[in-house]
This record gives C-alpha cells, structure tokens and sequence, in this order.
C-alpha cells in the first residue's frame, strides 16, 4: 500500500534520540505506522517498574465499562502520574518518543499475564462515546522476557511481535482512512511458560492531565 496518510512523527534513518536514550527501530510497516523497537527502558528500569508494581495489581477490566470479562484474563494497575522519580523519567522519555506531550499521555499501565493467560483481540481507540478525546497512539514496552507464547499480534495484518526485555512496539491509529485504524486491531497471545510483564501507555487526541 503507498504511503498516503501522516503520521504523528517521522523519523529518519533507524534511530530516535531521546534527551536520555537512543531507541533503535529494528522492525517497521509503514501504514499504519508500526515500530519495533529496541533499548527502549533499561533492565534496571524493567525490574524497577516489576517491583513498584507487583502488590498493587489487580485483575484486569476493559473498557469504559471497567468489567472483568474472559476477553482479557490478566492482570493490571496503573501508576499515579509522576508518582516518583522512576516513573517521571520513563513518562518523559516516552512523550519524546511518541512526540506527543505528557499532557496528553493517559496514567502508564502495567500488565502481568501468567501461564494461560492473553488479551484477546481489540481495538485500543474506542469505536464510540467520547471521540473528540480519542486516544491516537500506543506504546507497549516489554518487561521480560517469556519464555514461551505472548506475543502481541496483530491478525489482519498477520504479524506479531515477541516480547523481548528493554523493547517495546509502537502503533498509531489516527488516520482519517478508518481501514488503517482498523488494522492496529492487536491482542495479546496466551502465556505458554513463564510470566509476561507489560508496561502500556496510550496517547489522547487532546489534554488529559491537568496541573
């Protein structure tokens, strides 16, 4: 497909600079806009994360209608913004990133799937409700790695990521082509053995945190 629409931002040649990382792109589809991406967080900062995490996760919901359903069988918390100093740095070098301001990121989301467990295939804009607020990009970054299954995968466009400790996927699904929305659709493969661990963060259209 030629390139037709946008996207949020270019990059040129295989590297994103951060003000404290260099990123680089080991994989890319060009629309939708999907990056595979690589020293993203340091393995420190992937334990950090675990650690801050791991007694406040609760089982996951999905939706505005924040229900537990078997569409999504894991678990999850969310950070509060800039809670420390961990967790600012990884916010500001992610708005760098995805070159969208902090303002605009929804609080960072961690995952954690065991043995059996997935998140079956969705959308992460919502289809309905609250569009002019509509979230535009992701970023999931990897916190482990798995030792079999858990893949992010994207069915329509027959392509997955594996998880890999430090790296991450990014996808964007603003476009004004609502096929090309629609191919973002993603969900994440069942654990086959170990544990996965995922931090998210997804990007609004608009403001979302307010001082």
């Amino acid at each position: 497909m030629a390139v037709k629409e946008q996207t949020i931002f270019n990059t040129i040649g295989n590297k994103i600079k951060t003000t404290d990382k260099e990123i680089l792109i080991v994989g890319r589809i060009h629309e939708p806009l999907i990056m595979i991406l690589e020293n993203v967080l340091s393995h420190a900062e992937c334990d950090a994360l675990i650690d801050l995490a791991k007694n406040r996760l609760q089982r996951a919901k999905i939706g505005k209608s924040h229900l537990e359903s078997d569409i999504r069988t894991n678990s999850s918390m969310f950070f509060e913004e800039s809670e420390n100093e961990c967790i600012r740095t990884v916010e500001t070098r992610i708005s760098e990133l995805m070159n969208i301001p902090v303002s605009h990121a929804e609080p960072l989301q961690i995952l954690h799937y065991k043995p059996g467990e997935r998140y079956q295939p969705h959308f992460d804009y919502f289809t309905s409700g609250n569009v002019a607020n509509n979230r535009i990009s992701t970023l999931v970054m990897y916190l482990n790695d798995v030792d079999e299954g858990g893949e992010t995968e994207f069915p329509a466009l027959r392509f997955s990521v594996t998880p890999k400790k430090g790296s991450a996927v990014y996808f964007e699904y603003f476009y004004n082509d609502i096929r090309l929305n629609e191919l973002t659709l993603h969900g994440g493969n069942p654990v086959e053995a170990g544990e996965k661990w995922v931090a998210s963060q997804w990007m609004r259209r608009q403001i979302h945190r307010y001082d």
